[in-house]
Protein backbone atom coordinates (compact mmCIF):
# COMPACT_ATOMS: atom_id res chain seq x y z
CA UNK A 1 0.00 0.00 0.00
CA UNK A 2 0.81 3.29 -0.75
CA UNK A 3 0.97 6.24 1.87
CA UNK A 4 1.22 8.62 -0.41
CA UNK A 5 -1.35 11.56 0.17
CA UNK A 6 -1.85 12.02 -3.68
CA UNK A 7 -3.73 8.45 -3.48
CA UNK A 8 -7.57 7.97 -3.53
CA UNK A 9 -9.26 5.22 -1.94
CA UNK A 10 -11.10 2.77 -4.46
CA UNK A 11 -14.07 3.47 -2.59
CA UNK A 12 -13.13 7.49 -2.89
CA UNK A 13 -12.80 6.88 -7.23
CA UNK A 14 -16.07 4.90 -7.27
CA UNK A 15 -18.30 7.63 -5.17
CA UNK A 16 -16.83 10.57 -7.33
CA UNK A 17 -17.48 8.77 -10.17
CA UNK A 18 -20.99 8.36 -9.13
CA UNK A 19 -21.57 12.08 -8.20
CA UNK A 20 -20.10 12.91 -11.52
CA UNK A 21 -22.77 10.52 -13.19
CA UNK A 22 -25.72 11.46 -11.16
CA UNK A 23 -24.53 15.32 -11.86
CA UNK A 24 -24.51 14.23 -15.41
CA UNK A 25 -27.41 12.69 -15.78
CA UNK A 26 -29.44 15.55 -13.57
CA UNK A 27 -28.02 18.12 -16.64
CA UNK A 28 -29.81 15.89 -18.96
CA UNK A 29 -32.78 15.84 -17.01
CA UNK A 30 -32.99 19.69 -16.96
CA UNK A 31 -31.63 20.10 -20.62
CA UNK A 32 -34.90 17.98 -21.76
CA UNK A 33 -36.76 19.33 -19.23
CA UNK A 34 -35.78 23.20 -20.63
CA UNK A 35 -35.90 21.76 -24.06
CA UNK A 36 -39.53 21.27 -23.54
CA UNK A 37 -40.57 23.84 -22.04
CA UNK A 38 -39.15 26.31 -24.03
CA UNK A 39 -40.52 24.12 -27.31
CA UNK A 40 -43.91 24.58 -25.54
CA UNK A 41 -43.60 28.62 -24.94
CA UNK A 42 -42.76 28.40 -28.40
CA UNK A 43 -46.02 26.81 -29.95
CA UNK A 44 -48.32 29.01 -27.42
CA UNK A 45 -46.55 32.28 -28.64
CA UNK A 46 -47.00 31.12 -32.36
CA UNK A 47 -50.50 30.31 -31.88
CA UNK A 48 -51.12 33.58 -29.72
CA UNK A 49 -49.24 35.28 -33.46
CA UNK A 50 -51.73 33.22 -35.44
CA UNK A 51 -54.87 34.53 -33.64
CA UNK A 52 -53.66 38.54 -33.46
CA UNK A 53 -53.05 38.21 -37.54
CA UNK A 54 -56.58 36.69 -37.85
CA UNK A 55 -58.08 39.36 -35.03
CA UNK A 56 -56.33 42.30 -37.40
CA UNK A 57 -57.91 40.55 -40.67
CA UNK A 58 -60.87 40.67 -39.15
CA UNK A 59 -60.57 44.13 -37.69
CA UNK A 60 -59.56 45.36 -41.11
CA UNK A 61 -62.11 43.52 -42.79
CA UNK A 62 -65.15 45.10 -40.17
CA UNK A 63 -62.99 48.75 -40.44
CA UNK A 64 -63.82 48.83 -44.18
CA UNK A 65 -66.97 48.12 -44.48
CA UNK A 66 -68.12 50.35 -41.05
CA UNK A 67 -66.29 53.04 -43.33
CA UNK A 68 -68.37 52.05 -46.88
CA UNK A 69 -64.72 50.17 -48.23
CA UNK A 70 -63.54 53.52 -48.42
CA UNK A 71 -59.75 52.21 -47.89
CA UNK A 72 -57.64 55.50 -48.56
CA UNK A 73 -59.72 57.20 -45.75
CA UNK A 74 -59.47 54.08 -43.29
CA UNK A 75 -55.23 53.87 -44.29
CA UNK A 76 -55.11 57.71 -44.19
CA UNK A 77 -56.52 57.22 -40.46
CA UNK A 78 -54.66 53.88 -39.29
CA UNK A 79 -51.45 55.14 -41.24
CA UNK A 80 -51.10 52.42 -43.34
CA UNK A 81 -51.46 51.91 -47.23
CA UNK A 82 -54.56 51.46 -49.07
CA UNK A 83 -53.27 48.02 -50.55
CA UNK A 84 -51.72 46.59 -47.44
CA UNK A 85 -55.04 47.58 -45.57
CA UNK A 86 -56.84 45.67 -48.34
CA UNK A 87 -55.02 42.47 -47.96
CA UNK A 88 -55.33 41.84 -44.86
CA UNK A 89 -58.83 42.39 -44.80
CA UNK A 90 -59.00 40.14 -48.26
CA UNK A 91 -59.43 37.18 -46.80
CA UNK A 92 -61.89 37.29 -43.86
CA UNK A 93 -65.39 36.55 -45.29
CA UNK A 94 -68.67 39.37 -45.36
CA UNK A 95 -70.40 37.09 -43.28
CA UNK A 96 -67.40 36.78 -40.28
CA UNK A 97 -67.10 40.89 -40.89
CA UNK A 98 -70.49 41.26 -40.33
CA UNK A 99 -69.94 39.19 -36.82
CA UNK A 100 -67.22 41.41 -35.81
CA UNK A 101 -69.08 44.37 -36.46
CA UNK A 102 -71.81 42.70 -34.07
CA UNK A 103 -69.83 42.21 -31.76
CA UNK A 104 -68.18 46.02 -31.75
CA UNK A 105 -71.78 47.65 -31.75
CA UNK A 106 -72.76 44.75 -28.65
CA UNK A 107 -69.95 45.91 -26.70
CA UNK A 108 -70.71 49.92 -27.13
CA UNK A 109 -74.03 49.64 -25.96
CA UNK A 110 -72.41 47.75 -22.63
CA UNK A 111 -72.57 50.97 -20.33
CA UNK A 112 -68.99 52.34 -19.40
CA UNK A 113 -67.88 51.21 -15.73
CA UNK A 114 -67.12 53.89 -13.59
CA UNK A 115 -63.49 54.09 -13.10
CA UNK A 116 -61.79 56.17 -10.28
CA UNK A 117 -59.63 58.97 -10.64
CA UNK A 118 -55.79 57.51 -9.27
CA UNK A 119 -54.66 60.35 -6.87
CA UNK A 120 -50.82 61.40 -8.32
CA UNK A 121 -49.51 62.17 -4.86
CA UNK A 122 -50.11 64.18 -1.38
CA UNK A 123 -51.35 66.91 -3.68
CA UNK A 124 -54.26 65.32 -4.87
CA UNK A 125 -55.21 63.46 -1.57
CA UNK A 126 -55.73 66.94 0.15
CA UNK A 127 -59.21 68.68 -1.00
CA UNK A 128 -59.10 71.82 -2.69
CA UNK A 129 -59.74 74.87 -0.12
CA UNK A 130 -62.08 76.35 -3.10
CA UNK A 131 -63.82 73.22 -4.08
CA UNK A 132 -67.12 72.47 -1.87
CA UNK A 133 -67.58 69.03 -0.58
CA UNK A 134 -71.47 69.26 -1.36
CA UNK A 135 -73.27 70.45 -4.09
CA UNK A 136 -74.99 73.91 -2.73
CA UNK A 137 -78.41 73.89 -1.99
CA UNK A 138 -80.46 73.88 -5.20
CA UNK A 139 -77.30 72.78 -7.42
CA UNK A 140 -77.15 70.53 -10.18
CA UNK A 141 -77.78 67.59 -7.48
CA UNK A 142 -81.45 68.39 -7.07
CA UNK A 143 -82.43 69.16 -11.14
CA UNK A 144 -83.65 66.01 -12.75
Amino acid sequence: MSTSTASVSAAELRRRVRAIEEIQSRTRELAAASALATREAAVAAAKAKEDAEVSAREAAAAVLRLFNNDAELVAQLLGVTAEELEREAKPVTAARAKEVIEELRARAERPRPVRRARKVGAAATAPSASAPTAPPDGGLADAG
